[in-house]
């Protein structure tokens, strides 16, 4: 080379040193960042995958700090409710006791009455008290909205344990009787009893009872003397011109209505387990379309859209037809997905507990079991008193199962998931955006001796125009 103005060894050197100088600078800040994509140029697509996993990584996070939330609300309300349920063990054993008129004292009777009054006040206290942020849970405040239930004659009582509703809307429910639910019936059409005396023995749900009619006895009289037994038989009985039917108290496959001679003769008809024995049948119902599960006049709906459970009034499940309601919205939702949708929600009914919605309708709630109200201890209602505690702890019991089941079965496999989730979806962002320091350190170690291989070669391309000197001597 023979020229100096222009010394092209010394540019390429320069050129390569700078590129080796970048290559060093660049495993320098993934070593001091550890990261491999510190910038877009690194790798453009693979910043988007990762930019796409950190987003999805953080909706997780959100999704298990929700369910997290989720539990602690159904755990305090679950907590209020086992202190209700202990109450209402309470109000059993004294309604029980109170029952026992020749072995209690009208002092006695009249304290215990106190007590279930101050047991009543308590599981008031307990529904408007049990609090999470300040919203009552046991109150009423996370039960849903509806429209067509108030004053609807064909449905006693609508409970709504979940519902997904779509925003500013609404989810319209549809109730269908296809086939009718009946009560358990024998007929007798032997008309007035002659000859002998006949001692019949009538069982149902509720017990059995044995009578016995004289010579002369008509069916009405029958019947008068089987209406006296029926709150301890569960079975009641009807006269239709010249035929006595025996009826169970409630409808459906569950209850039954027997009656046999046990001594002279008297003949029942229609049975389906036998002569003298007849069970009743469930109403078929379909609700929105689908197969509800039924009991009697009960008719319960299970889906992740809509799960509720209905007493149809007895005109409208003994008959065929519809009926209408509409959910408008109310009860508590709970995001526990990464993707916000309806789909992704889980959504919680927690009716109130109150003594004035605990019970049955029908039946009767536990307020009615105050003092001077229809079954306190002085009404002597002891029967009914004992139904409606137990239905209440049947409404109680249930409640808490249904949120332990939502805890356990929602809430805590959820959240399982998405930790499983979570970590693949780290992992995945780590494999792209994370630095391998073993093979970032093999790197640096390289990117050190070019660059020194590269300095000492610029240093040698620019001492090389000094030859030219060696011309000049």
């Amino acid at each position: 080379m023979s020229r100096i103005n222009t010394n092209i060894p010394s540019m390429v050197a320069a050129r390569i040193l700078n590129a080796q100088n970048n290559r060093l600078n660049t495993s320098l800040q993934r070593l001091a960042t550890g990261l491999r994509i510190n910038s877009g140029k690194d790798d453009p697509a693979g910043l988007i995958a990762s930019e796409n996993l950190r987003a999805e990584k953080a909706a997780i996070g959100a999704a298990i700090t929700n369910i997290a939330r989720a539990n602690n609300i159904v755990a305090v309300a679950e907590g209020g409710l086992g202190e209700i349920n202990k109450l209402l063990t309470e109000l059993e054993d004294l309604v029980d006791r109170s029952a026992n008129e020749a072995g209690i004292s009208t002092n006695e009777r009249d304290a215990n009455q106190l007590q279930i009054d101050a047991i009543l006040d308590s599981i008031n206290r307990i529904a408007n008290s049990t609090e999470f942020h300040g919203r009552k849970l046991l109150g009423g405040e996370l039960a849903y909205t509806t429209s067509g239930v108030t004053g609807n004659t064909n449905l006693a009582s609508v409970v709504i344990n979940s519902a997904k509703i779509p925003n500013d809307a609404y989810r319209t429910v549809v109730v269908e009787v296809t086939g009718s639910a009946q009560l358990a019936q024998l007929n007798y059409s032997g008309g007035t009893i002659t000859g002998n005396a006949v001692t019949i023995e009538i069982a149902g749900n509720l017990g059995t009872d044995a009578l016995t009619f004289g010579s002369g006895t008509t069916i009405s009289e029958i019947t008068t003397a089987v209406n006296y037994s029926k709150d301890v038989t569960g079975v009641s009985a009807t006269t239709s011109g010249t035929t006595l039917m025996f009826n169970s108290i409630e409808y459906g496959s569950s209850h039954f209505a027997s009656v046999r001679a046990l001594d002279g003769t008297f003949t029942v008809t229609g049975g389906d387990a036998g002569d003298t024995k007849d069970y009743g049948e469930d109403a078929t119902v379909k609700i929105n379309g689908t197969s509800a599960i039924t009991d009697g006049l009960t008719a319960s709906a299970r889906n992740s859209a809509l799960s509720v459970d209905i007493d149809l009034a007895a005109a409208f499940g003994t008959a065929t037809g519809s009926t209408t309601f509409y959910i408008l919205g109310g009860g508590a939702d709970f995001m526990i997905s990464p993707t916000i949708s309806l789909a992704g929600s889980a959504s919680l009914g927690i009716p109130s507990v109150s003594t004035g919605n605990l019970g049955k309708s029908g039946v009767g709630f536990l307020s009615s079991l105050a003092m001077g109200q229809t079954n306190a201890l002085q009404s002597e209602n002891y029967s009914t008193a004992q139904r409606i505690v137990r239905e209440a702890q049947d409404v109680v019991s249930m409640l808490r199962g249904r949120l332990g089941a939502f805890q356990k079965d929602t809430l805590e496999t959820t959240a399982a998931s998405l930790q499983i989730t979570l970590e693949n979806t780290s992992a995945a962002e780590s494999v792209i955006r994370d630095t391998d320091f073993a093979l970032e350190t093999s790197n640096l170690t390289k990117a050190q001796i070019m660059v020194q291989s590269a300095t000492n070669v610029l240093r040698l391309a620019n001492a090389q125009p000094q030859n030219i000197l060696a011309l000049l001597a």
